[in-house]
C-alpha cells in the first residue's frame, strides 16, 4: 500500500493551507489555539468564509451544493484546517441532518433546508437523548400526536448541544405507543422559535455551556416537517448515527492537539528544570500516541473509501471508540505535561481576554478544562460500551 500523496494531492494540500492562512480570522484562530470558548458568531463567520469559497460542505455531493471531494481530499482538508487552528465545522447540519435529508427527505425539504445549512442561515441542533433514553435510544418517550395537518409534541430532550444558538432541531419522537419501541418512532424537524419550546442550560465539568435541556409543551409542528414516513424514524436515526460516529473520530482535532502537546512539552519543565520533551518516558508516550493516530487515520480512510454509497456501517463504531479514546489520551497527556500549573483552574480563564491570575504558562489552566471536556467523547454519539456491542453483533457475529 503506497501511503505517499500524489502530486495532485500535494497540490490540493498546499491550496488548502494557503487559503486558510489568508482567510482564517486571527481572533478565531487565537481562541482555538488557546482552548478558549467560541461563540455562535465565531462558528458562523468561519462557515460563511468557507461557503463563499465553495468549501462550505466538504462531505456533500456536488448536486446538493457540496464539493464532491473524495475521502482523501476530505481528510486532507480536515487535518490542514485544524492544524491552522480553525474551528471545527459543526456536524449537526453538515454531517447529521444534511445527509439524512439528502437520502430520505422529500423534494420540498431538500429545496428549502439543504441550501441553508452550509451558509449557516439555519443553525441546527439534535434532539435524540432524553433523561431516560440515552444509549438505549429506542426507549424514548417524547410524544407527537397527529391532529389534522399538525403534530402536537410534548416531552423533553437533554444534552442538546448548542440549543441556545439553534434555529431548528431534528427530533426523534414517539408517534405510535402500541408498536414495539423501534417501530413507533418518527423524525420531525421543529422550529426552535415555536411556542412551547424552552431551553435550560447545563453547565459541564469545564464550566462551559454547550449542552442544554430542551422542553416541548404542546408544540405544534406542521405535518410537512415529518422526515420520510411516519414510524420509520429508527431507520433514519441509524443512518444519521453512522455519519455522526464517523465524525466523532475527530482526526483533525487529534492532529492539532498532538502538535500542541509537543509544543507544550518543549515549554514545560520538571522539578529539576529539565524540559519535559527531553524525558525519554515522555517522548515514548508521545510516540505511542502518534502511532495510534496514524493507525486511526488509516482506518478512517478504509471506512470512508469502502462506503460504496451505502453510508457508514457498523465500522463507524470502531472509529467512534478509537477516536474518542485517542482524544481523551491526548488531553490527559497535555494535563500531565502541565502538571501542577493546571490545578488552579477557573472557567472564566477560558474566555478571550481574561488574564489568569496564577503563575505558570497561559496554556496550563485551559489544559485542565480540555481534559474535563474530553471526558464526554466516549459517551455522546452512543456510549463506547454500546459501540462494542454493535461491533460484536454486526461485525464479529456474536
Amino acid at each position: 500500500m503506497d501511503l505517499r500523496f500524489t502530486r495532485a494531492e500535494q497540490d490540493f494540500r498546499e491550496e488548502v493551507r494557503a487559503f486558510v492562512r489568508s482567510h482564517l480570522p486571527a481572533d478565531i484562530a487565537d481562541k482555538v489555539r488557546n482552548h478558549q470558548r467560541l461563540g455562535k458568531d465565531d462558528f458562523v463567520r468561519w462557515h460563511r468564509i468557507l461557503q463563499a469559497h465553495g468549501w462550505g460542505a466538504p462531505n456533500w455531493p456536488v448536486e446538493y451544493g457540496g464539493t464532491g471531494w473524495n475521502a482523501l481530499q476530505r481528510l486532507i482538508f480536515e487535518i490542514e484546517t485544524f492544524n491552522a487552528d480553525a474551528p471545527r465545522l459543526l456536524p449537526t447540519g453538515l454531517a447529521m441532518i444534511g445527509p439524512v435529508l439528502q437520502k430520505y427527505g422529500n423534494a420540498a425539504q431538500k429545496a428549502h433546508f439543504l441550501p441553508r445549512i452550509p451558509t449557516m442561515e439555519d443553525f441546527w441542533c439534535q434532539g435524540y437523548s432524553e433523561p431516560g433514553a440515552g444509549s438505549d435510544l429506542a426507549s424514548l418517550t417524547m410524544r407527537a400526536v397527529r391532529q389534522g395537518d399538525r403534530y402536537i409534541v410534548t416531552g423533553q430532550k437533554t444534552w442538546t448541544s448548542y440549543a441556545q444558538y439553534a434555529d431548528w432541531i431534528f427530533c426523534l419522537v414517539r408517534t405510535d405507543g402500541e408498536a414495539k419501541p423501534q417501530d413507533g418512532i418518527s423524525m420531525l424537524l421543529i422550529d426552535m422559535k415555536s411556542p412551547g419550546v424552552t431551553i435550560r442550560p447545563i453547565t459541564t465539568l469545564d464550566g462551559g455551556h454547550d449542552v442544554n435541556e430542551t422542553w416541548f409543551e404542546d408544540v405544534e409542528v406542521p405535518v410537512e416537517n415529518l422526515v420520510g414516513d411516519e414510524n420509520r424514524g429508527w431507520t433514519y436515526a441509524k443512518y444519521l448515527l453512522g455519519h455522526e460516529r464517523t465524525s466523532i473520530a475527530g482526526i483533525g482535532h487529534c492532529h492539532r492537539e498532538m502538535r500542541l502537546l509537543k509544543h507544550y512539552a518543549t515549554q514545560a519543565t520538571d522539578g529539576k528544570g529539565r524540559r519535559m520533551i527531553d524525558d525519554v518516558r515522555m517522548r515514548d508516550k508521545i510516540a505511542r500516541l502518534e502511532m495510534d493516530l496514524m493507525a486511526m487515520e488509516m482506518l478512517l480512510l478504509r471506512v470512508a473509501t469502502q462506503e460504496g454509497g451505502r453510508g457508514p456501517g457498523p465500522e463507524a463504531s470502531i472509529l467512534k471508540i478509537r477516536g474518542s479514546e485517542l482524544q481523551q489520551d491526548i488531553a490527559m497527556l497535555q494535563l500531565e505535561v502541565a502538571g501542577p500549573n493546571a490545578w488552579p483552574y477557573a472557567p472564566a480563564w477560558r474566555e478571550a481576554g481574561v488574564v489568569q491570575p496564577v503563575s505558570g504558562p497561559d496554556w496550563a489552566s485551559p489544559a485542565a478544562a480540555s481534559y474535563f471536556d474530553m471526558r464526554k467523547t466516549s459517551i455522546y454519539g452512543g456510549a463506547n460500551e454500546v459501540q462494542k456491542n454493535i461491533i460484536a453483533k454486526m461485525i464479529i457475529g456474536f
